[in-house]
């Protein structure tokens, strides 16, 4: 995301006072269609993933409806300053009427915060995931800020998982945890909890984790259920494999 400031070769401007976390979901008791506030966690459908195309220079965010009564619209003063670029990638929820809610998280940015909010859907264009990766493709360690999932081969064709992630709060660093042994499907590893409970059958709920991933070009897409570990904490995003 982008504060309007002038974007450095290669890099992403970031202003932190205009990102909300992707965790904000816990402040909002019950948000309005109106409103971006994250994208779920969905048991039977995997997250879409699109990218910003290039039909202008800048896509701006739209404010919600809770920020003013007629957003968001096409109106001058539901537009925020913050904006996205042709080439973007980021995760995609709800819509609401032109407007896609979506989360982004720039890979130049190390403060493991995600811009969310509203944009307009013919500004989006879905990235399809790797449709049947080979295990070879699986396997590595794969990290992003604040979080590195490692996938080594597992018995009789699976894989198995192992992650570590960590939010740094005030007073205090909140920690969360993957261990699990997973048979990749549809071109997917999801799995509940170790990988021992039937990832359709778990409940959210009840706190069981949930993490589904897939392959993206040179990327891990990895999406939980924000119950994978301490506040804030959340395996969500894009990785990259270390080399």
């Amino acid at each position: 995301m982008h504060d309007g400031a002038p974007r450095p070769a290669q890099t992403s401007c970031i202003a932190a006072g205009l990102f909300i976390l992707l965790a904000s979901s816990f402040a909002a008791a019950d948000p309005g269609p109106g409103d971006c506030l994250g994208v779920d966690f969905d048991v039977q459908h995997p997250v879409t993933i699109a990218k910003i195309i290039a039909d202008k220079p800048q896509v701006h965010f739209v404010k919600n409806a809770s920020d003013k009564a007629a957003c968001p619209a096409e109106v001058g003063d539901c537009q925020d300053n913050a904006y996205l670029v042709p080439g973007d990638l980021m995760l995609v929820g709800k819509t609401h009427g032109a407007y896609s809610c979506v989360s982004y998280q720039s890979a130049a940015d190390r403060t493991q915060q995600w811009a969310i909010g509203w944009v307009r859907s013919t500004s989006l264009t879905p990235v399809s995931p790797t449709p049947s990766p080979s295990r070879v493709d699986w396997i590595g360690v794969w990290i992003r800020a604040g979080a590195k999932i490692v996938i080594r081969r597992g018995p009789r064709g699976r894989l198995r998982i192992s992650g570590e992630a960590v939010y740094p709060a005030a007073e205090s660093v909140h920690n969360g945890v993957l261990r699990a042994t997973v048979t990749p499907s549809n071109g997917m590893l999801q799995f509940a909890d170790n990988g021992t409970s039937a990832f359709d059958q778990a409940s959210a709920d009840a706190g069981d984790c949930l993490v589904r991933m897939q392959r993206l070009a040179d990327l891990l897409v990895a999406q939980d259920n924000e119950r994978c570990g301490g506040m804030m904490v959340t395996f969500t995003g894009f990785y990259r494999r270390k080399r």
